[in-house]
């Protein structure tokens, strides 16, 4: 493997100091009244050697390392992998990289991981939190580290937080069941948590079918569950109750609904689920989603995290966005 060059090695080659190439690479020519003939000069030789600079040398030099940790429930899922591509992105034209990985709903996972990214000096942190982070985070505030939390938040916890509108969001959802497809009987399909996003579309699903006067039909899976298990719950659920419509809390709950319902041939054929999912469009029958939006969701997290890096927040921020049905 092909030596790296060092600032050392340009000095010598240009036969300059060490010092004015390393003012020059910092953007500190003017500041340090060095010639515009000499700064080209430099520069113009990087170019040509392809130069890169150390950048754990320069982190440890400057105390930032251009990295934002991105921790999310399953990198997999298509809310988060889109999330994680759109964040990558703007983070990259904000001069920043990301690394990102899955805490798998662990509590331990996500606490090792996110001290691995401390103590790898991360410029900041983009959290969807598991649930028994709450000390932890509290630690990284403490210490005065960018962190925007998104999708969900942690109670009593004071923090930047980007989240979606859960509640209303369901309640239309739940709403346009019986509105539009003339259901009467419409239970909810959700999660075994006490994740506050959990909640609020759980709230939004009751709100709406007591505003039509109608009865609570409420199924929530254990996570641990494997697929096949999953779906055999959701066909018990959807005979056991007679239900004409569902609405499932995640993406992937109604995926597995979707399932059910071919593989046991259930008479439904009203779906909303939570998130939206490529393929959603594509089935029969087909399922209307609630989505969330990625892209401003995305931006704000971005927007306010490069924010507190660079020292210019005014206190915490705290935006909730709304949802859009969309009626398939």
């Amino acid at each position: 493997m092909k030596k790296r060059l060092s600032i050392s090695d340009i000095a010598k080659n240009l036969g300059i100091s060490v010092t004015t190439v390393s003012f020059i690479l910092n953007d500190k020519s003017k500041e340090k009244r060095i010639s515009d003939a000499m700064t080209s000069r430099v520069l113009d030789y990087v170019k040509k050697v392809g130069y890169k600079p150390n950048q754990l040398a320069k982190s440890l030099r400057t105390g930032k390392s251009k990295t934002i940790g991105l921790l999310v429930e399953d990198i997999s899922n298509a809310f988060f992998s889109s999330i994680a591509d759109q964040i990558e992105k703007l983070a990259y034209n904000s001069g920043y990289h990301v690394v990102y990985c899955s805490m798998n709903n662990d509590e331990g996972r996500a606490k090792e991981l996110i001290q691995l990214f401390y103590d790898r000096q991360i410029d900041g942190f983009i959290i969807a939190p598991t649930e028994g982070l709450k000390d932890v985070i509290q630690n990284l505030l403490k210490n005065n580290v960018p962190i925007v939390l998104f999708d969900r938040t942690i109670e009593d916890l004071e923090t930047n937080y980007v989240i979606s509108e859960n509640i209303e969001g369901t309640f239309l959802g739940t709403q346009s069941l019986f509105m539009d497809c003339d259901a009467t009987k419409v239970g909810f399909v959700t999660i075994n948590s006490n994740q506050n996003q959990m909640k609020g579309r759980l709230e939004g699903y009751m709100r709406a079918v007591d505003e039509a006067g109608k009865d609570f039909s409420i199924k929530k899976i254990n996570r641990a569950l494997d697929e096949d298990s999953i779906v055999e719950e959701i066909r018990d659920f959807i005979l056991d109750n007679k239900l004409d419509a569902v609405l499932f809390s995640t993406n992937y709950l109604a995926v597995s609904g979707l399932r059910a319902i071919k593989k046991f041939n259930l008479p439904i054929r009203n779906i909303v689920s939570f998130d939206d999912n490529a393929v959603f469009s594509l089935v029969d029958p087909p399922i209307s989603s609630i989505a969330q939006n990625v892209k401003r969701i995305s931006e704000e997290i971005v927007s306010i995290l490069v924010t507190e890096i660079n020292g210019k927040s005014k206190g915490f921020q705290q935006v909730v966005i709304p949802c859009e049905f969309i009626k398939r």
